[in-house]
């Protein structure tokens, strides 16, 4: 957990929304100077901080709405800051709760010093990095739909499919092996959805990593380099993390990638795992599917994972093959190196 400990002569908190913003300017001293409940208009929030724009900063919990914003604080040369949504909730919380409440205890978190910040991910690739998570969410919808056929086909105890269902050539007579006329027809609805999501995806990954390789080819080529990284994974991992720098250390990239558990002590003593939930969901996925993948096809991986699966369960073995290849990806990223198999297992 990170505060922002920056001194200014005004903090601005807002507790925002998508048509309302409550808005609380503190100075300096602590006296409240503006306290306020406007529309979430651009015009009439510049308005109102105008008056203070040389030496505020303002302050706003992760919510969906805050793009435009931190753009607009951008554009104006006024520092931002973005809260991070659970740990405000463990800090800020309390019995009484309502917007006026939460922008003026915004406001006092970014003057003390306690306020809890969240990565405000660049304009620039935002909207791209935006479209590559819809990319993912369109593959999953795939994956479920490929799955009701599956299961349908169990229900009426048919021969199993020996092809892949994702892929339109092999969609032949799949419907045709159902006798009831409503249930074939359900499986016609999900080979036509398969196919038409399809061909949405082919047009994502394309203009995807045409983009990406206009931001930032070599980091793409690097990841690239990682035995069983292909187009979709190395993207994700480059636009999940964006800036390796904003890592100081490995063990903070390992936690933002959900790679390692966070523990909670007492008095000295274990007292359990805290919230497994902080961290980048896609991220995570990133890499695991990539240590998956190398497991599949190197001989060295299954030798390293064979030893931990003697000691640990094969979850836990995993898991350490995983976090061990976040540690690579890591220093890959840092040190502007590729991939090296020897350095990786001799380490």
């Amino acid at each position: 957990m990170r505060f922002y400990k920056q001194q200014h002569n005004y903090y601005c908190g807002i507790d925002l929304h998508a048509r309302k913003m409550y808005v609380c300017i503190l100075a300096q001293n602590g006296k409240v100077l503006i306290h306020e409940n406007i529309k979430t208009d651009p015009e009439r929030f510049f308005e109102l901080i105008f008056p203070f724009i040389e030496g505020v900063v303002v302050g706003v919990e992760c919510v969906f709405c805050w793009y435009w914003l931190a753009d607009l604080c951008a554009e104006h040369n006024i520092d931002f800051v973005l809260g991070h949504a659970l740990y405000m909730k463990a800090i800020h919380g309390g019995k009484t709760k309502n917007d006026k409440i939460d922008s003026y205890k915004i406001a006092s978190l970014l003057k003390g010093g306690n306020f809890p910040t969240a990565y405000p991910y660049p304009a620039k690739w935002r909207a791209t990095r935006d479209l590559l998570r819809r990319r993912m969410y369109i593959s999953r919808r795939c994956s479920e739909l490929v799955a009701h056929i599956q299961n349908t086909n169990t229900q009426y105890n048919l021969p199993a499919f020996r092809k892949k269902l994702s892929r339109k050539y092999n969609h032949d007579g799949v419907a045709e092996r159902f006798e009831d006329p409503e249930v074939r027809k359900s499986v016609e609805v999900d080979l036509a959805m398969i196919e038409s999501l399809d061909q949405i995806l082919k047009q994502l990954e394309w203009h995807i990593e045409k983009v990406a390789r206009q931001h930032d080819y070599h980091t793409l080529y690097l990841l690239r380099s990682i035995p069983g990284v292909g187009q979709i994974l190395a993207l994700v991992i480059l636009y999940e993390v964006h800036d390796i720098k904003r890592f100081p250390r490995v063990q903070d990239f390992s936690s933002y990638a959900r790679l390692i558990r966070p523990v909670k002590e007492s008095d000295g003593k274990w007292a359990g795992h805290s919230n497994k939930k902080i961290g980048n969901h896609h991220l995570k996925w990133a890499i695991k599917e990539a240590a998956i993948l190398m497991l599949r096809d190197s001989a060295q991986a299954k030798t390293y994972l064979a030893k931990y699966e003697r000691k640990y369960n094969k979850g836990k073995a995993l898991g350490i093959f995983t976090h061990k290849l976040g540690r690579a990806i890591y220093f890959m990223l840092k040190n502007k190196e590729a991939f090296d198999m020897k350095r990786f297992f001799d380490q």
